[in-house]
């Protein structure tokens, strides 16, 4: 995958934040957001992004209880990557934020991940 290549859909994993800081963060990106529905600790969403209404997943205390996956079902976000994605939510959100560090193509290794924090990107194995 090169590095320009739009990601198919953008996924990524916010470290101690409420299910309440997270939709706010998210009703800046997506205008409006509205609530699809939830079930349990997964909260689906429909936000309008580029003129594009975006399915959007809030997945809360996946891989421990600190962390909480928000994934854009859509290749129409602002974002190309997820990285880009993640750098972006890390400021806004100022907490860590971990995203996948390739595309998920063949060969990829799944444990490599960016690990996003103070505005510093480092590349890091995590074990989901």
């Amino acid at each position: 995958m090169t590095e320009e290549q739009r990601h198919p859909d953008i996924e990524i994993y916010v470290k101690d934040r409420s299910l309440e800081r997270i939709t706010e963060w998210l009703e800046t990106h997506c205008q409006p957001l509205k609530r699809d529905f939830a079930q349990g600790q997964i909260h689906h969403f429909i936000g309008l992004m580029n003129d594009q209404e975006i399915p959007v997943m809030v997945h809360e205390k996946v891989s421990g209880k600190a962390w909480t996956s928000v994934w854009f079902n859509s290749d129409q976000t602002p974002w190309i990557k997820d990285l880009d994605c993640a750098i972006q939510a890390s400021k806004e959100l100022d907490t860590q934020i971990r995203c996948i560090a390739s595309g998920w193509s063949t060969g990829d290794d799944p444990d490599e991940w960016w690990k996003i924090e103070q505005g510093e990107s480092e590349k890091i194995q995590w074990r989901t």
